[in-house]
C-alpha cells in the first residue's frame, strides 16, 4: 500500500491517489491549445455576433467572453454568487442570459456589461436558458431541477407560462427549428429520461414522452434536416429521425456518460463530448468512430462549433479547439496511428561537409 508525509494525501485510497497522479501528468499535455481559466467551466455558447469568440459559464459564478485565437478575455460579466449552468443570448444580441444555482436567470448588458434584471421562479437550480422572438415579442425559456419550464417575457421580466410533465429536473431545453411562428415548438429533455415538446402558444401540457434512452438525457441537437441528436448518460448519443416519429436510427456507444453532441453538417460528422475526459468524431452515415481528441483531464461538459473548430470545455477549467477541417483532421488521425513523424535523411547524405572531409583526409595523410 502506498504510504505518504504529505497530509493532502491522509485518508486517500492508493487508487484515488494513482488517480489523482495521472491527472496531474495529463494536466501538462498542451493538445488542443488550452486556455486555461482559475475556474470550472460548465457551458459554452459560441457568440452568434463576434465569430472567433465564445462566451464560458464558470463554476465561480462569471460568465467571460474569450476570443479563441489570442486566448485573452475581452469581457467579463460578474454578479452570481452560485455556478453557473447554461447560456444564451437575445434575439437582438443585446442581452447575454445565464442559468444559475441560485435558482434564477441572470441577464447583462452585452456591452456595457452591467447586470440588469434577474428571472424568477424556480425552486431549484436553473439547468437550460433559450430565448427566441414569436410576433414580435422576445421570450426567455427556462428549465430547472425542478422539473419545470418557465415562459418569461423579456423586456417585463414577466413569468408568462409554466409547463409541467417532466417527473425530474429538465438537463436541456432546444426550438424545434422545423415549427413556425407562431406556433413554435420547444423540445425539453429531463433527467427522468424523457424526451417532451410543447407549443409556446398552445396549453400548458407537455406532449407524450418520447423514450429513446434508459436514463437521463444531458443534450439535445437538431441538424440541418430536422433530425434530433440527443447525449445521454446512459453512454449513447442517438439520432431520432422526424419521418420516423422520433424512433432512433443511429446509436453510437460511448464508455460513460456523453455530456454533449453536435453536427459538423459540412463534412457529415458527429461530434460528442464525454465524461471520460474525450471528444470524438464521429462518422455521420456510418457511425464508425473516426477520431478521438485527448487533451482534457476532467469531464468534458460542453461543445460548441465555431467555423471549421470544434471548441471544447471541461471540468478542468480549460478551453480547448479541435480542427474538423478535412486536411487537418486527417494529421490528427496519422498522428494517432503512427505517432509523430520524423524526418529521415537520405541514406546517401554525407555526413560530413566537402571541407571537413577534406580536411579529415589531410589529417589521415599525414
Amino acid at each position: 500500500m502506498t504510504t505518504s508525509s504529505n497530509r493532502d494525501h491522509f485518508f486517500q485510497t492508493t487508487a484515488a491517489l494513482d488517480e489523482q497522479q495521472r491527472k496531474e501528468a495529463k494536466s501538462k499535455n498542451s493538445h488542443g491549445d488550452p486556455i486555461k481559466l482559475e475556474s470550472k467551466i460548465l457551458a459554452v455558447l459560441a457568440d452568434p455576433w463576434n465569430p472567433g469568440s465564445v462566451y464560458v459559464a464558470q463554476s465561480n459564478g462569471i460568465v467571460r467572453r474569450v476570443v479563441l485565437e489570442t486566448g485573452q478575455t475581452n469581457a467579463l460579466y460578474k454578479g452570481p454568487e452560485a455556478p453557473l449552468t447554461s447560456l444564451c443570448v437575445s434575439p437582438d444580441g443585446k442581452l447575454l442570459f445565464a442559468g444559475c444555482w441560485d435558482k434564477t436567470v441572470w441577464s447583462w448588458d452585452v456591452v456595457s456589461r452591467q447586470p440588469r434584471r434577474q428571472y424568477e421562479g424556480h425552486s431549484d437550480f436553473v439547468k437550460s436558458v433559450i430565448a427566441m422572438r414569436i410576433d414580435g415579442k422576445d421570450l426567455l425559456v427556462s428549465g430547472g431541477a425542478d422539473a419545470k419550464v418557465l415562459v418569461f417575457d423579456i423586456e417585463t421580466g414577466e413569468r408568462t407560462r409554466t409547463f409541467k410533465g417532466h417527473l425530474r429536473g429538465i438537463l436541456d431545453l432546444a426550438v424545434d427549428p422545423g415549427s413556425e411562428t407562431p406556433e413554435v415548438v420547444v423540445f425539453s429533455a429531463g433527467s427522468d429520461r424523457a424526451i417532451r415538446q410543447f407549443t409556446l402558444t398552445g396549453g400548458d401540457d407537455l406532449s407524450e414522452p418520447i423514450l429513446p434512452h434508459k436514463t437521463s438525457v444531458n443534450k439535445l441537437f437538431f441538424d440541418a434536416d430536422g433530425d434530433l441528436w440527443t447525449a445521454s448518460a446512459d453512454r449513447t448519443a442517438k439520432c431520432l429521425v422526424r419521418a420516423d416519429g422520433w424512433k432512433d436510427n443511429l446509436s453510437l456507444e460511448h464508455p460513460d456518460f456523453v455530456r454533449d453532441v453536435l453536427i459538423y453538417e459540412d463534412g457529415g460528422l458527429v461530434i460528442t463530448a464525454c465524461r471520460d475526459e474525450e471528444v470524438r468524431v464521429w462518422n455521420r452515415s456510418t457511425g464508425q468512430l473516426h477520431h478521438t481528441f485527448s487533451g482534457h483531464f476532467e469531464e468534458v461538459t460542453g461543445l460548441a462549433l465555431v467555423g471549421t473548430t470544434v471548441v471544447s470545455v471541461a471540468i478542468d477549467g480549460t478551453i480547448r479547439q479541435w480542427s474538423v477541417r478535412p486536411d487537418e483532421l486527417q494529421k490528427a488521425v496519422d498522428l494517432s496511428r503512427n505517432g509523430p513523424i520524423v524526418e529521415k535523411k537520405p541514406e546517401n547524405e554525407p555526413v560530413l561537409t566537402e571541407e571537413e572531409e577534406r580536411e579529415l583526409a589531410e589529417l589521415m595523410g599525414e
